[in-house]
């Protein structure tokens, strides 16, 4: 079975400033990855209307799925409802599913639903909606774009509501080894074992301590079967 393709879209000068570490990219990856959909690739804009829409048309005709963080909340920079909107020329507005569950929300609270927490309602023409149970403003999907808020915590809770409505592969699974030589000594077999093994992923990430270099090998694949062959033979080259 191939494997569903994904990419995520970071939104936020914020991220490109380096005041803020981004965590949700770590989250997202590890998520899929357990449901069978490979992350391929990682895309990080500035809260820019022509980079987000041209990114949101370049990135959802490459891939399966299209996840963004960040840039669907009250303020002024908060534009990405609109660029989605913008990429697939839809219309949009404050919703009326959208707008019901945010003004329960305030009145439970006794908090004003005032113009800024109404533009959070906002979603495009077509667009169904992603539950938030943290903070109850939704997120939506639009077309194969699933657009979600970038704090962690709501983030993390809109991909839990997502993901059971997605149709994965078969879980990638991993092996890893530990190698205690420089990366220029075990180039050679190693590159031989990823001939052999195409199907496989395989990955040397190398490290230093206590002033010794080596590596730690990474097999990745969907066949239990093949990446236990393909480590078999890593430990014949490489003998503890």
């Amino acid at each position: 079975m191939t494997q569903p393709t994904a990419a995520m879209l970071v939104i936020g000068d914020e991220i490109l400033s380096g005041r803020t570490r981004d965590s949700n990219m770590y989250h997202l990856a590890g998520r899929l990855t357990e449901r069978g959909i490979n992350l391929c690739e990682v895309r990080v804009v500035s809260d820019d209307a022509e980079a987000i829409t041209g990114a949101v048309k370049a990135l959802s005709g490459a891939y399966d799925h299209v996840f963004t963080s960040g840039g669907i909340g009250p303020t002024h920079d908060d534009i990405t409802a609109d660029c989605i909107a913008a990429a697939f020329g839809v219309h949009i507005d404050v919703r009326d599913d959208a707008r019901a569950l945010l003004q329960a929300h305030y009145d439970r609270q006794g908090t004003e639903f005032n113009a800024a927490r109404q533009r959070m309602a906002r979603i495009p023409d077509g667009a169904t909606l992603i539950e938030n149970p943290v903070s109850v403003a939704p997120g939506f999907t639009m077309e194969n774009v699933h657009v979600m808020a970038g704090v962690p915590a709501v983030f993390q809770a809109m991909v839990e509501s997502i993901l059971p409505t997605l149709t994965g592969g078969a879980p990638l699974i991993s092996r890893t080894r530990r190698i205690d030589r420089g990366e220029g000594d075990i180039a050679g077999p190693l590159g031989e074992l990823a001939q052999a093994y195409p199907a496989l992923s395989i990955g040397s990430y190398p490290f230093q301590k206590d002033g010794r270099y080596g590596a730690n090998i990474v097999l990745r694949g969907t066949d239990a079967a093949l990446l236990d062959e393909a480590m078999a033979k890593l430990d014949a080259a490489f003998p503890a």
